[in-house]
């Protein structure tokens, strides 16, 4: 979607080596530059569920692994121009695997579209209404379209 490249500092950190094989760090770099709006520090760590479980009870006080948390250290900031978006977004293996057997998806595009979304939802894109949701979702749509994948809203 971007016109240049951006500045990303990205960390990736396989705490669940499972999908070693299946992701590449350069798949997930070109999925994280293609949703990057700006300059960017990200760390992608990818977990299993008891990790994951355990970021979404501490964090969003719901006690269950869920597929991508981003958390996002300065979206409440007015950036300039260079400041980069600063986050960290957690893809959790075991429920990743199962919503794409679940959707008929290879992982791989999955796995695209989650870091795709939480690379969104980094740089404070939300879908907390229905106008937004939409917004954000045609955006991801077209983010992935470029990357070559299908419409991850597709039923």
């Amino acid at each position: 979607m971007q016109e240049k490249k951006h500045p990303l500092d990205l960390e990736i950190q396989f705490a669940d080596t499972r999908l070693q094989d299946v992701i590449s760090e350069a798949d997930l770099r070109k999925w994280v530059e293609a949703a990057l709006l700006g300059p960017a520090e990200l760390t992608i760590r990818i977990v299993d569920a008891e990790e994951g479980q355990a970021l979404n009870k501490a964090y969003r006080g719901k006690d269950y692994a869920t597929n991508v948390l981003t958390f996002a250290y300065n979206e409440e900031e007015e950036l300039g121009e260079d400041d980069p978006t600063q986050a960290d977004i957690v893809l959790c293996t075991d429920v990743l695997q199962r919503e794409a057997e679940e959707q008929k998806k290879t992982v791989e595009e999955h796995a695209a579209h989650l870091v795709v979304h939480g690379v969104l939802h980094a740089q404070g894109w939300d879908h907390e209404n229905d106008d937004d949701a939409e917004e954000m979702e045609q955006f991801e749509r077209d983010i992935m379209e470029v990357l070559g994948y299908p419409d991850p809203y597709a039923e």
